[in-house]
């Protein structure tokens, strides 16, 4: 008899596995899944997603920062360009 048969009450982890079966271990007391499919304490990623924040770089903030040096950049290649043709024009 195999493992998860001797407990039926115990509820089966169910994570796909690489084969594409479902995994038959049992859950950890008060998890859904296995010690091998994040069951296990301190598994999984960390509250508040700090692994995201690595560099900032996709923030909203970085983002509208970049928006904003993107439409400075225009407006002044702009200025610069009537600044040259009004200039061409005097001479």
């Amino acid at each position: 008899m195999k493992k998860h048969e001797e407990q039926p009450h115990a509820r089966i982890c169910g994570a796909m596995t690489r084969s594409g079966s479902p995994c038959k271990n049992r859950s950890v007391t008060g998890r859904r899944r296995c010690r091998m499919h994040g069951g296990a304490p301190g598994s999984g990623a960390p509250l508040g997603n700090s692994n995201a924040l690595r560099h900032g770089f996709y923030t909203e903030e970085a983002k509208a920062e970049r928006r904003e040096v993107r439409r400075l950049i225009e407006d002044s290649e702009a200025l610069l360009k009537s600044l040259t043709e009004a200039v061409n024009r005097r001479r």
